[in-house]
């Protein structure tokens, strides 16, 4: 019965996963749809944010000028940053929303790492089409390599989490037995 309760559970968030890695599909396919005015806009933007929000948290007293010029020396850093994290996610979804079939961590792990992989190669085909835009194999890669850097630090996380499950499990079931004695 318990088990059955867990395969409801788990069949639930699985869906939500499904639904969410295909609403995130249409975020990174909304972004990569900017100009590339439009998106230089906004990862100037944020670059900003990022410098003058780390002027105040360590009193730097960063003249406007300044601000400027650091946002736009770590630009692409932060362009390239987010485009693994747009990955990352995409690939942790995909890994959640399989594990509704009956398939072993790893496979799953390198099956949504490789379908991330593909959409990565499909957006990049998308952005030819994008005035201002190109389609790049390294971007390809870096969008990959947050795939998988992602699945990987998820898939990590999942398994100490795991182990520290069974491991309470294991010390609740020792004191019950020996309750019972």
């Amino acid at each position: 019965m318990i088990e059955i309760i867990r395969r409801n559970k788990a069949g639930k968030w699985s869906n939500i996963a499904g639904i969410l890695a295909l609403i995130w599909m249409c975020v990174i396919f909304a972004f990569s749809a900017q100009t590339k005015e439009e998106s230089s806009v906004v990862s100037e933007g944020f670059s900003y944010r990022i410098v003058s929000t780390t002027g105040l948290f360590f009193h730097l007293n960063l003249d406007e000028e300044q601000l400027h010029e650091i946002a736009a020396s770590i630009e692409f850093f932060v362009r390239k940053a987010a485009h693994m994290t747009e990955f990352a996610i995409l690939a942790v979804l995909l890994y959640v929303w399989f594990a509704r079939w009956e398939m072993a961590r790893v496979r799953r792990g390198c099956l949504a790492a490789f379908l991330t992989m593909l959409y990565a190669c499909s957006d990049e085909f998308h952005q030819l089409f994008v005035a201002g835009r190109s389609g790049r194999i390294s971007d390809v890669l870096i969008d990959s390599a947050g795939a998988v850097l992602g699945m990987a630090a998820f898939m990590l996380v999942e398994s100490i989490v795991f182990a520290l499950c069974r491991r309470r499990r294991a010390r609740k079931v020792a004191r019950n037995d020996g309750n019972l004695k």
